[in-house]
Formats: structure tokens, sequence, C-alpha cells
């Protein structure tokens, strides 16, 4: 069964990113400029969210990356289950250091597509 992940302030930083539009798929380099965090941060924690199922993961079609001349990219969602648990979770690193969570954690973000 998986574990959630150490809600470390990389962790929350991504995955604020996801939930600022849960429907927006996302790749790497694009969370690196969003968080401001390095590569060797970002991808080893889309690798452990994706394993524990609160993203879904998937390359691009090869054409794709070729047309544009540019590396193959590996873009990301976050799933509901993942979107949940997320705010659960960092609601409970809030509570843990006796803070009010912010409004956006709150907030629901949109069924099923892009607001």
């Amino acid at each position: 069964m998986p574990v959630d992940p150490r809600m470390t302030m990389q962790v929350q930083a991504i995955l604020r990113v996801f939930l600022s539009d849960p429907a927006q798929r996302r790749y790497g380099l694009e969370l690196c400029e969003a968080t401001e965090l390095p590569s060797g941060t970002v991808h080893p924690v889309l690798a452990r969210l994706e394993r524990i199922g609160w993203l879904d993961g998937h390359w691009e079609e090869p054409g794709a990356h070729a047309d544009a001349g540019r590396p193959r990219r590996r873009y990301y969602t976050i799933t509901p289950d993942g979107a949940e648990k997320s705010r659960d979770a960092i609601a409970r690193t809030y509570a843990s250091r006796h803070r009010s969570a912010p409004e956006w954690l709150h907030r629901p973000g949109p069924a099923g597509g892009a607001s």
C-alpha cells in the first residue's frame, strides 16, 4: 500500500502548481520554472508522486518533440484522488504548525476540465 510522501516544502510547491489548475498537464521543466526548484529535486518528486498514484504520467507522442527540436517530454496530471489527498496532507502540515490553511487549499478545482 502506497505511503503518503513527506510534505517537504519542495513537495508542497510542486503540488501547489498542480492544484492551481488540476486539469492542466505539466512537464518537468515547466514545474522547475514555476517552483524555482532544480530538475534534480523536481523529477524525483514527480516519480514518487506518480508511484503512489497522486499523478498520472505519460510520454508525449514521439513526433511532437522532433518537430519542435527538443527532447521528448513526460507530462503529468494530478489524479482526482491525488488532488484530494494532497489538499488533506498540506492542510495537516499547516495544522501541525498551528497555522490556518491558505484559502486556495479549500477551493476544489474544476471538475473534469480547465476553468
